[in-house]
């Protein structure tokens, strides 16, 4: 864990080396990264945490089907993004670690993303399948097979 904050860091550090030579550019997106303090690249990590010895850390469980299903369409799209930036952290940590020949911690993580990402599509899947108008109903499949 240590190396992936020295790692980190280093990549932040170069990040934001690297955004002062292109003003033009982030003034041309709109973006103010320098001024906020916020680098992009840091969603790609996780936060520090202080680990005790004592206490492990426990993650959460995978999302269940009957859940998802009395979420709405809104809330299932949010969600859905959601678990994409926590898989993308994911397979950044394990790669960057695995890179530098570490173990990633808690692999058991990732397999719960994918499992609750599966079961958001199935559900969108079957809203699709319940839609009376077909017209509605093809745009609904279509969109939830771009997913």
């Amino acid at each position: 864990m240590l190396l992936a904050r020295l790692f980190g860091r280093r990549l932040f550090a170069a990040a934001a080396h690297s955004q002062t030579y292109s003003t033009t550019a982030a003034a041309a997106a709109g973006a103010t990264t320098a001024r906020s303090g916020h680098n992009p690249l840091e969603e790609f990590f996780e936060k520090d945490r202080i680990q005790d010895d004592d206490k492990p850390i426990v993650y959460g469980r995978s999302w269940k089907a009957s859940e998802l299903r009395l979420k709405s369409w809104d809330d299932l799209q949010k969600l859905w993004y959601v678990l994409l930036k926590e898989k993308n952290m994911l397979m950044t940590q394990r790669q960057m670690l695995h890179s530098q020949n570490l173990r990633f911690p808690n692999p058991e993580r990732l397999p719960k993303v994918r499992k609750s990402m599966c079961r958001i599509k199935q559900v969108l899947t079957e809203r699709a399948i319940e839609e009376p108008d077909q017209r509605r109903s093809a745009e609904m499949k279509r969109m939830v097979n771009t997913l």
